[in-house]
């Protein structure tokens, strides 16, 4: 089995490669975002950590009425403080890094999965180098970025910007990944080199 991480700026189209990943070689595909939000539902690790520490941290108003956490109250939390987000971050983080290394020992055992992917925003900065056979970065210039946050997700210039300023820079991006898999062109262009690099692991 091949594990693989992918990463890559807001806008970039990670999106379209995981999909294509999917369906052209029955990749299976771990969403760190969806994995996070399961942590952070009733019965969920995260979920008590996180109501260990209301309201010492967190505001009541960050637990919902079913009971699981209220992602918008929390992120009206963390965006009025800096030391709730950093408490956050270390309470989600590390035991999604710990689910995601249960998922891999899983499959490796099963030894049915032949391509095992990871797609997280964090890879770098939260070392999935050190778990991952490779990491893959989706590039595309901030331009075109820009025109495709705008047109799917009806950002403004400012968020775009502050997005954007929040993240890897593209050098730290091609020094950290063992593969750049250029989104700039057509679709077509893109499924090319992710083809070539597939079958570059299975060679």
């Amino acid at each position: 089995m091949h594990f693989i991480g992918i990463t890559g700026g807001v806008g970039c189209g990670k999106s379209m490669v995981l999909k294509f990943l999917e369906s052209e070689y029955g990749a299976h595909i771990i969403y760190s975002d969806l994995l996070a939000a399961s942590l952070c539902e009733p019965g969920g690790v995260c979920l008590d950590e996180i109501k260990a520490n209301i309201p010492d941290v967190f505001p009541e108003s960050v637990i919902g009425p079913d009971g699981s956490m209220d992602r918008a109250a929390m992120a009206q939390a963390v965006f009025e403080s800096e030391e709730r987000r950093r408490i956050l971050n270390g309470i989600i983080h590390p035991a999604v890094k710990k689910e995601v290394c249960r998922i891999v020992d899983e499959e490796r055992t099963l030894g049915k999965c032949e391509l095992l992917i990871l797609e997280a925003a964090l890879l770098i900065e939260e070392r999935y180098d050190l778990i991952c056979d490779e990491l893959w970065y989706i590039y595309s210039p901030e331009d075109v970025r820009r025109a495709r946050l705008k047109e799917h997700r009806g950002y403004s210039d400012e968020k775009i910007t502050s997005v954007m300023a929040s993240q890897l820079s593209d050098s730290v991006f091609r020094e950290k990944c063992d593969v750049v898999i250029d989104n700039s062109g057509t679709k077509e262009d893109c499924h090319k080199m992710i083809k070539e690099q597939v079958e570059r692991l299975f060679s």
